[in-house]
């Protein structure tokens, strides 16, 4: 829906565990407190995928890291014995063409890992639907959108996990991918994954 705007929780709290202390914007008074077993679920379950995440992550960064490494070198040593005058030209070009590639293989890979923590934080969050507690979680959902659309919001079931709901051009998504997301990009140890 163009224009639409989209109502969701500013916060989902830190990789820490600590409860936002500021009330999310645009959400009724006591709203924080009826999120926070939703937050607290989504935010063990991302913070638990993010440590196995960062773990692998950090060895396959650097194991790539020092492939690149060691291919810059082979190519800086090869350009060296082509002859000192002519070398020194090519070599300044090899080795820059060098750490571009490498720099560009340590990006790619980043946007990779990325790309697959959050499919695998999302696919997570929809295998929540299985959960004994999921249809608490659900009546949670609907009255936090009834609280905030009001009584006569339209409140659909999310097909992923969740509910989205309208009221006018008004419109609350509180599914779970969503929700999901929203918590793992609002984890710092999930993010310093692929600022290295």
């Amino acid at each position: 829906m163009t224009g639409t705007p989209i109502i969701g929780p500013a916060t989902l709290g830190t990789a820490s565990g600590a409860k936002s202390a500021v009330a999310t914007p645009g959400l009724p008074a006591g709203s924080d407190a009826a999120l926070e077993p939703v937050r607290n679920a989504l935010r063990a379950a991302a913070e638990k995928q993010a440590t196995g995440f960062r773990d692998n992550s950090a060895r396959e960064a650097t194991a790539l890291l020092e492939a690149a490494k060691a291919e810059a070198a082979a190519i800086l040593a090869a350009a060296a014995t082509e002859g000192e005058a002519a070398a020194r030209s090519e070599t300044a070009l090899r080795s820059a063409r060098a750490r571009r590639q490498a720099h560009e293989l340590v990006l790619a890979q980043g946007n990779a890992l990325r790309t697959e923590l959050h499919r695998q934080v999302r696919q997570a969050a929809v295998g929540l639907t299985g959960d004994p507690l999921y249809p608490e979680l659900m009546a949670r959902l609907k009255e936090q959108c009834r609280e905030l659309l009001g009584p006569d919001a339209s409140v659909t079931e999310s097909p992923d996990g969740g509910v989205v709901a309208e009221a006018g051009s008004r419109r609350l998504d509180l599914s779970l991918p969503v929700l999901a997301g929203m918590t793992l990009e609002s984890l710092p140890a999930a993010s310093q994954l692929w600022s290295r």
